[in-house]
């Protein structure tokens, strides 16, 4: 597929910079290249020369790269003029791009949609750039990575082709029942696949919490009574002031939320109002928030002064994680027993310590990092149709078999438009407007 007009845009980072990148696509692409450097460079090999503008003077010394049709990223005729990175001289090579004849600014992920109409890439591919782009964390790198290689598509276009077998096999004994040329034994070993596949299809598409996990962060919260300790432990952890510290109970009286990297994965981390009776309006308030908070954590760490001993640690279970703060003031070697980990904000003891708990428990929540997730919301609903579809034909023995096989045919649509192998012109606009310019 080609487009009429050429499209150009900055595809490097923030200027100022060591080097700025300028995309260019499409059919005036060789005519754009020849007009700034006077000639067509070897395709793929960089050529260092002076940069043109219409009038024939000079803009900048750099390099060009020319990547021609279908050999590239967007399938059309592609052109990279890597130049120096301040804001005048970009500046410059971009007005020079828009007065030529056909040439105009890329909007928002229109090299990507290029891309995906020129058949380079699927959604999935698609989505898993832009995944790369935004990836904060060893853990979404990896992600992103992962999909990027088409190890999710491959799985659904696993999933489509038994689908579209068994279609063909049910089809066949709707066909051909009469003459027993179909034994029963092959329609029943279907309907087992089906069986299994819904489990396969259920099963992955619970993975998502753990996407949602790398992306989003995983949840910890930290609760205690006033003044134990909660918000110093938070700009501890972050090593920056993040929370109001103070001697004055009820300092903290709604949520501090903030965001570190630990071992690769994104943890989100909540300050809350400390938990006593008697509080005022305001300050009571807060203590709901931090209770409801608590309530949906991942992990919560309850915080307890290791020399308050009228404080009896109400928090318990799997998803806490009892710490003895404070220890650098207490006169006695406080007990073990009780706690999961003593630190001290002001000294730094047991805080790498506390990073290791986090860690291992954020970790066991990602399970196994080989495994095929589901990297979108919108993979989640659709294969959420596929599946329903699935147990329909599945589990209702006494339905047709034309209207089992419609089942398996609309499983198989739903499955196809996750990638973007049908019917997705609906989706276009949204997926693509989330890229930045040049990509």
């Amino acid at each position: 597929m080609q487009f009429d007009q050429t499209i150009f845009a900055l595809s490097s980072g923030h200027l100022p910079s060591g080097v700025a990148v300028i995309r260019v696509s499409g059919p005036h692409c060789r005519f754009v290249t020849e007009t700034i450097i006077g000639a067509l460079p070897t395709s793929r090999q960089a050529q260092y020369g002076v940069l043109k503008d219409t009038s024939g003077g000079i803009i900048d010394h750099g390099l060009t790269l020319f990547f021609p049709a279908p050999a590239s990223f967007t399938g059309e005729d592609v052109t990279e003029f890597h130049v120096h990175g301040g804001r005048a001289v970009v500046a410059a090579v971009l007005q020079c791009l828009s007065s030529l004849p056909g040439c105009r600014h890329a909007e928002a992920g229109e090299f990507s949609r290029r891309s995906f109409l020129n058949g380079k890439m699927d959604l999935l591919g698609v989505e898993a750039v832009a995944d790369l782009i935004a990836a904060e964390t060893e853990a979404e790198r990896r992600l992103a990575v992962q999909n990027s290689s088409g190890i999710q598509a491959e799985l659904y276009a696993a999933w489509r082709r038994r689908l579209i077998h068994a279609r063909a096999m049910i089809e066949a004994e709707m066909d051909f029942s009469d003459e027993g040329d179909i034994p029963g034994s092959v329609s029943d070993m279907v309907w087992r696949d089906i069986e299994t596949l819904v489990v396969e299809i259920y099963d992955h598409i619970a993975g998502f919490r753990r996407t949602e996990i790398i992306r989003d962060g995983f949840d910890v919260v930290i609760v205690g009574a006033p003044n134990a300790g909660k918000s110093s432990l938070l700009n501890a952890l972050l090593e920056r002031d993040a929370a109001i510290v103070a001697d004055e109970p009820g300092t903290t009286r709604d949520l501090v939320e903030t965001v570190l990297d630990i071992d690769g994965i994104k943890v989100r981390l909540t300050d809350t109002a400390g938990l006593r009776d008697g509080a005022g309006k305001v300050e009571s308030i807060g203590i709901d928030r931090a209770r409801r908070r608590a309530e949906h954590a991942d992990l919560v760490l309850y915080l307890r002064d290791v020399a308050d001993f009228s404080d009896l640690l109400p928090y318990s279970g799997e998803g806490v994680l009892r710490i003895g703060s404070k220890v650098d003031l207490s006169e006695t070697q406080p007990s073990t027993i009780m706690y999961d980990c003593l630190v001290s904000s002001v000294s730094g003891e047991g805080l790498e310590t506390l990073r290791s708990l986090i860690s291992s428990r954020a970790s066991a929540s990602l399970g196994n990092r080989s495994d095929i997730l589901p990297s979108r919301l919108r993979h989640v609903e659709l294969l959420q149709q596929a599946l329903k579809a699935l147990q329909t034909a599945a589990s209702d023995e006494t339905k047709p078999l034309e209207l089992r096989a419609e089942d398996l045919r609309q499983a198989s649509h739903v499955i196809g438009r996750v990638s973007g192998e049908v019917d997705v012109e609906d989706l276009l606009d949204v997926i693509f407007s989330q890229f930045c310019v040049g990509k």
